[in-house]
């Protein structure tokens, strides 16, 4: 493990995938003794998630780049080039050693600041596509960090290195059995249901119909994130098809997990959207996903993520515009009837799994920031 007193910076947000891998890296150099400074939209959900972590936030407006060429293309242009100015100020006045990025709008004006003020930086892109800013703004990279090789060919950097996603070490040390008593759950098959921090309506909707058949006639113990945005809805139209829910001893639904990796540990088969940290959090769980890629992300990336694990028979694929009762039932019945299927799956999925990201990308930003 490395030493180090020096000062970095790291930065991300607008979503949990840009967000918890910065956060990841952020607590492997503190562990090494670094003062780390998170950067990011003090508006979006990183501001509350590095605080909660104690680390220093350094504020920036910024805002994702408008499409079309009009007045609002114009003020966003002002607004980032400000940002950078802002970037350039703390540069300035904290002098990291050096500057983790993963990408998105959010990481952009630190990322320009890096080159104007000739400060090391590395950049990591979560998607099987990586996005407009790696793409974009890589070039320059000391060091850029992938979590598919796929995505290698989009990258202009001759210093890449497929790393897969820093996910906290948790996933690596804890267990089945003690997820499920962390959780209050018996040793039996466990399904879990999510859809990101905001929830998924077309997973929820369907799942709703199948929990009082899932729970009481094939006794599967079900975990349940609804999503904040979405818990009430979810709850109003249990209260209707099942209205004894809430006695339902094999059932945990809440809007939101703190302790995700619990979750995730203590599952068997995981229905999930198709973000890249995600899948990597769940390849590290021994478990078998059913994806269900969101179909408006940037990029199509939600879709060619899945197709990747699909590819290495690593999990049940479902387009949302297919997902009904009848089609997410006979995914997981067939799993519960098929121990060999099921197995096969999982160890294809731990074959996945990379735990040691986090320290990976944690020695480059080390040896970079020298």
């Amino acid at each position: 493990m490395s030493e180090t007193s020096n000062k970095y910076f790291v930065t991300g947000g607008g979503t949990g995938g840009h967000i918890y891998p910065a956060l990841a890296i952020a607590d492997t150099l503190t562990s090494d003794g670094a003062k780390v400074f998170y950067v990011g939209n003090k508006r979006n959900m990183e501001f509350e998630l590095a605080g909660k972590k104690g680390y220093k936030f350094l504020h920036v407006s910024v805002s994702g780049m408008p499409r079309k060429l009009n007045p609002k293309f114009f003020w966003w242009g002002v607004k980032l080039v400000k940002a950078v100015l802002y970037s350039i100020k703390y540069i300035k006045k904290y002098k990291p050693s050096a500057v983790f990025a993963t990408g998105g709008y959010v990481s952009a004006p630190m990322i320009f600041a890096c080159r104007i003020t000739k400060t090391p930086y590395i950049m990591h892109d979560c998607d099987a596509m990586p996005g407009l800013v790696t793409r974009k703004l890589c070039k320059k990279a000391k060091y850029v960090t992938l979590a598919f090789e796929r995505a290698k060919k989009y990258i202009p950097n001759k210093h890449t290195i497929v790393t897969g996603n820093p996910i906290r070490a948790i996933f690596k040390t804890l267990n089945k059995d003690a997820a499920r008593e962390e959780l209050g759950l018996q040793n039996k098959i466990t399904l879990s249901v999510m859809g990101g921090s905001q929830g998924a309506k077309s997973i929820n909707n369907t799942v709703i119909e199948l929990i009082k058949e899932l729970s009481q006639e094939k006794d599967l113990q079900i975990i349940f994130q609804t999503g904040k945005k979405n818990y009430e809805e979810v709850i109003a139209h249990l209260r209707q098809l099942y209205p004894a829910f809430e006695q339902d001893k094999n059932l945990i639904i809440k809007p939101y997990f703190d302790n995700m990796a619990s979750v995730l540990k203590a599952s068997d088969i995981v229905v999930s959207r198709a973000g890249s940290l995600s899948i990597s959090e769940i390849c590290a769980s021994e478990t078998v996903p059913i994806l269900v890629p969101y179909p408006h992300a940037a990029a199509n990336h939600q879709r060619i993520n899945a197709k990747s694990l699909l590819d290495n028979g690593a999990c049940i694929y479902i387009e949302d515009s297919d997902l009904e009762p009848n089609k997410l039932r006979s995914a997981i019945v067939e799993l519960i009837e098929s121990p060999v299927k099921m197995n096969y799956i999982k160890q294809n999925t731990s074959h996945l799994a990379k735990y040691d990201a986090a320290r990976e990308i944690s020695d480059l930003i080390i040896q970079v920031g020298k």
